[in-house]
């Protein structure tokens, strides 16, 4: 929900290198480029050969895998025989291309924000510390908590920070519900951020509003002083600052308010992976479904879709689609 490279423990896994250099290309595209198309070709190809269980070796073997087109191929033969990429090299060579990359990485600064930066002169994060009337609240905070956010937090940790946030709700009232999603639901040994899904019963897509459920959440984590600054603060969603303990790292930490009967369609999608959620929801057209974060319908035989269907668990999701259910450790594809 928050991180600015939604990415995948690749370091470890036998095509680890290939797939940070295609991120590299992916952030490039994103950030300098801004061509999505190719961003997203680079992210996909990332992710899948993620997922190979063995070394490629060579572009033919990279090019038989499901995401991975004959271009992204002939830039693995090139990595493979050389060692390097002459793209990437070009890029790296760049001061603006490193520099809008670089600044991309302040949470609260997107491309835009970025080449204007970089277009005013502004090429380092000691040149932005020296300019920040050109920066809003959140960007001001970003760079404030640039190093800490640089850094994966733990399991470890987040499981402590989990345990922390029921506490403290519970106090307030034993009726919400809280998961944290992405990359850490999905058992990863260390994620960028915490994102929090929260509900109420009392909280429907048919009831009114209810900002005091997020508020009342927002104000007793303050209170508690796990966190410490606010990005911002809507009626369904909190950005902000949180720390554990005064020797750890400052985190990322997003809150999102879902209605009760949207929350399992919520739980699934912000779990991700981006790839899964696309797959599972290419097999509920194909069945006859549509699928988004809010909720499941059936598309009636004009191709218009019908009303939500009730859910009351993930499992409900999969049924309907008739899709193998896959534990969260099972869905980093």
């Amino acid at each position: 929900m928050s991180s600015k490279r939604k990415g995948y423990e690749s370091t470890q896994k036998p095509n680890g290198d290939l797939c940070e250099f295609l991120l590299e290309l992916a952030d490039y595209e994103r950030n300098v480029s801004r061509n999505i198309h190719k961003y997203n070709a680079y992210r996909n190809a990332a992710a899948a050969l993620g997922e190979y269980p063995t070394r490629v070796k060579d572009g033919n073997e990279a090019k038989k895998i499901k995401g991975i087109g004959t271009k992204i191929a002939d830039k693995i033969e090139e990595f493979l025989n050389t060692g390097k990429l002459t793209k990437l090299e070009k890029i790296r060579a760049s001061e603006t291309n490193v520099a809008i990359n670089l600044l991309n990485r302040v949470t609260g600064i997107g491309p835009a924000k970025a080449r204007e930066l970089v277009d005013d002169g502004i090429l380092t994060l000691e040149d932005l510390r020296k300019n920040q009337d050109k920066l809003n609240h959140h960007q001001i905070i970003g760079l404030k908590y640039f190093e800490d956010f640089e850094k994966q937090i733990p399991r470890e940790e987040i499981v402590r920070i989990e345990a922390f946030i029921r506490k403290e709700i519970n106090e307030i009232d034993s009726e919400y519900i809280i998961t944290i999603c992405g990359s850490y639901r999905r058992g990863a040994k260390s994620s960028g951020d915490v994102d929090v899904l929260l509900t109420h019963p009392a909280y429907t897509s048919d009831t009114q509003k209810r900002p005091d459920l997020l508020k009342k959440v927002v104000n007793q984590l303050k209170e508690s002083q796990l966190i410490t600054d606010t990005l911002s603060l809507g009626d369904i969603k909190f950005m902000g600052v949180c720390l554990l303990e005064e020797d750890l790292p400052h985190r990322r930490l997003d809150i999102r308010l879902l209605p009760h009967d949207q929350y399992f369609c919520g739980i699934l999608y912000f779990t991700g992976s981006d790839i899964f959620n696309k797959n599972m929801r290419a097999h509920a057209l194909e069945q006859g479904f549509t699928l988004n974060e809010y909720c499941i319908r059936p598309m009636g035989s004009t191709g218009v879709a019908g009303e939500p269907l009730p859910v009351s668990s993930e499992r409900d999701i999969f049924d309907y689609i008739d899709y193998e259910y896959k534990e969260p450790h099972e869905r980093n594809v």
